[in-house]
This record gives structure tokens, sequence and C-alpha cells, in this order.
């Protein structure tokens, strides 16, 4: 989604991403597969009771809290005031909505194949909570997406908020299955270094989007140019002879003039 966005945004709309916004791009897809590559496997759900208990664990409960409130802190106070100004605002806004997005549609996933499997999964309870989260979560995405992409350059939201919302994702797989338990030095390495990674591209997405920077005005020596020779036009050059460590100040100066 990101070069292609950029890509997309570029010949469709006008817009311009500038060197370091590409190499941006380029550091958030290495950070983001390193993060996957390392990330441990899902622990096995299998049916609708099992994800309750999961959701019903205090770490995650205390998780979603936190979310929430964060969300809620973003929409009532922060969007009114910086929304306009600030990238960031509205594509935390989604990033943050997506980690129950993606925890109902892996709940809902479960529920279908109960379904299909006989189970009496519209009878639980948890499969309209999941419903309702996931058609309210969306919506808000969509809706401060929208919003974010008619203020801001196409080109920058989307990798900032592939970023963001994988980043959150990744984070909310880790707490609600547990999956940090199985992760070995490598791959806690890993995903630091990916993380790591991200950060550095974000940072050449957004601190550098307003600056004309392309190969065309790189410095000269990047370009591997010489530099032009020093030509003197006039003829005529004045040399000053003065020794005035040695010679007294009331000594008259002496000048030889080359022609």
């Amino acid at each position: 989604s990101v070069p292609c966005s950029a890509i997309l945004s570029s010949y469709l709309l006008g817009e311009r991403l500038n060197l370091l916004g590409k190499l941006g791009c380029l550091l958030s897809l290495v950070g983001s597969t390193v993060m996957v590559i390392h990330a441990p496997e899902d622990e096995e759900v299998t049916t609708l009771e099992e994800m309750t208990s999961k959701l019903k664990e205090p770490g995650f409960l205390a998780y979603a809290a936190v979310l929430l409130a964060l969300c809620f802190l973003l929409i009532f106070y922060l969007a009114p005031r910086y929304g306009q100004s600030n990238i960031l605002i509205y594509l935390s806004i989604c990033s943050v909505i997506g980690a129950f997005s993606v925890s109902s549609v892996k709940g809902l996933g479960i529920a279908i194949k109960g379904f299909f499997a006989g189970q009496p999964v519209l009878q639980h309870p948890l499969t309209w909570i999941l419903v309702i989260t996931l058609v309210a979560s969306i919506t808000t995405q969509i809706n401060y997406l929208n919003k974010s992409l008619d203020i801001f350059n196409t080109s920058l939201v989307f990798p900032i908020y592939y970023v963001l919302f994988t980043t959150i994702v990744i984070t909310t797989s880790i707490i609600l299955f547990k999956e940090w338990v199985t992760m070995t030095v490598v791959d806690i390495i890993g995903t630091v270094c990916g993380f790591l990674t991200i950060i550095l591209g974000v940072f050449l997405l957004h601190a550098f989007k307003d600056m004309d920077i392309n190969l065309g005005n790189l410095p000269q020596i990047l370009q591997n140019e010489q530099p032009a020779p020093v030509t003197r036009d006039d003829k005529n050059i004045l040399i000053e002879v003065d020794n005035s460590s040695i010679a007294p100040e009331d000594k008259p100066k002496v000048f030889m003039l080359y022609t």
C-alpha cells in the first residue's frame, strides 16, 4: 500500500514525494518486514470460548482501557485543536481503533468457522459484541482517514498510517495471544531493529516533506562534479608588501604593480 499510494498520488493527484520521502517509504517497508519476520506465531485459538477467555485476561483489559482512553483523548481534545495542522492526530486515531478492528476480525473468523462446523455461534454473545465493535471501529477509521486525506498529502498519509497501524496491530496481537513468551533473543533484537527502522522512515517522511530534495539538486560532491577553475580577468594584480610586525606604524607602505 505504501509504494502504490505514493506512485498513484504522484501520477493521479499531482503530488510530489521528494527523495527523502521515497527513502522513508523504503525504510518503513523494510522495518515492517523485519518486524513481521521476527514476530512469533499466533497461539492457536479455535473456539469462541477460548477467545472469550483471552479477551477477559487482565493484561489485555488494561491494554484495551489504555487504548480507549488514548482514543477519546485524541478524538475529543487533540483532534479539534491540532487535527487540521498535525498529520499524526487523525492517523493515530485510525491506528488505535485498528487494534479493535483486527481483534474483532480475528474473533469473527473463528465464529464463521464454527458456524460452518455446526456450532451455535449465533447464540453466543461474543459474536454480536465483535460485530458491533467491528462496525464501529471501521466506521471511525474511514471517517478520520478521509479527513486526513482531505487535508494532507496522500503520499504522506498512507506510509505513516501503514507504519502506525502495523505497529499497533503487532503490539495488540502480542498482548492478546502472549506471543512474547515464545520469542527468542534473535526475534527480540530483530523486532527492536525493525521498529527503529520504522521510526527513521517516519521521520524522513514527516520532517522533510516540504523540502525540494531530488537527485538534480544534491551537492556537487554527490554527483562527482569537479569545481570550475577560477579565472582572473584582470591582468593587473596589486600586491601589497607590508610587514607591520617589524615596521613602525609611521613608515610608508610600498606597493608593487605588475602588468
